[in-house]
């Protein structure tokens, strides 16, 4: 074996781990939120401890670098419902592949982690490319008018978490995952048709802020504001 073919199959086998390390930190965050430690990410991913330290020198950098690359992944998904014609198909295909790819996922580490100035410049990316589809499905008629972007952002990060799936990885249940992301398909399906502007009656109360998601990454601690949740 020549020297470049030992650099090439070393840095193969590194993307390799890097891959598996990532997606099993997803994995991790999922289960055990932002509590996750680098130990249970290593050994789902079936590296050792120093492998995932010579890749990220800590846990925050790890679960940094996760969130831009979901970041990524929403931008694309947001771009190519975009370049669809049809406003409303674009718009169906950012919310369901945004779900199919488990993006909402990443809820539980927000405000624990610093947001670098890479995931900032992402993140304004990815959220001018989803109120551009708001916009446009806005303008054509086909999105209820009350619909925000960050309604649309929320109601994918609620059903991207499936407690169905997750018990039956839990427990093994392989036989009936088809099934239950069946089911999942279904009631995105029904919520999809609750955007549309045909709509029967005015939304509830009023269209949520954005500090919904920019609080929870705040590592500053809120001043106390006198309400209180039973």
């Amino acid at each position: 074996m020549t020297k470049h073919t030992q650099k090439t199959s070393r840095q193969a086998q590194t993307e390799r781990n890097d891959r598996a390390l990532l997606q099993a930190a997803r994995e991790v965050i999922a289960a055990e939120g932002a509590h996750a430690s680098v130990a249970a990410i290593a050994e789902r991913a079936g590296v050792g401890i120093g492998s995932l330290y010579r890749r990220y020198q800590t846990k925050e950098e790890l679960f940094q670098r996760l969130c831009e690359i979901t970041l990524d992944d929403y931008c694309r998904a947001a771009q190519e419902g975009l370049a669809n014609d049809d406003p409303w198909d674009g718009l169906v295909h950012y919310v369901t592949t945004s779900i199919g790819l488990g993006l909402g996922s990443l809820a539980p580490i927000a405000g624990t982690v610093t947001v670098t100035q890479e995931m900032a410049d992402k993140n304004e990316r990815a959220d001018d490319a989803v109120n551009a589809l708001v916009d446009r499905a806005h303008t054509t008629g086909t999105l209820r008018p009350d619909v925000t972007p960050v309604d649309l952002e929320l109601l994918i990060e609620q059903l991207a978490k499936s407690p169905l799936l997750d018990q039956l990885k839990k427990q093994g249940r392989t036989d009936l995952l088809e099934a239950a992301l069946n089911a999942r398909a279904r009631i995105t399906a029904i919520a999809l048709d609750g955007l549309r502007a045909t709509m029967l009656r005015p939304l509830p109360g009023q269209p949520p802020g954005y500090e919904l998601f920019s609080e929870r990454w705040s590592t500053t601690p809120p001043t106390t504001s006198g309400v209180e949740i039973s």
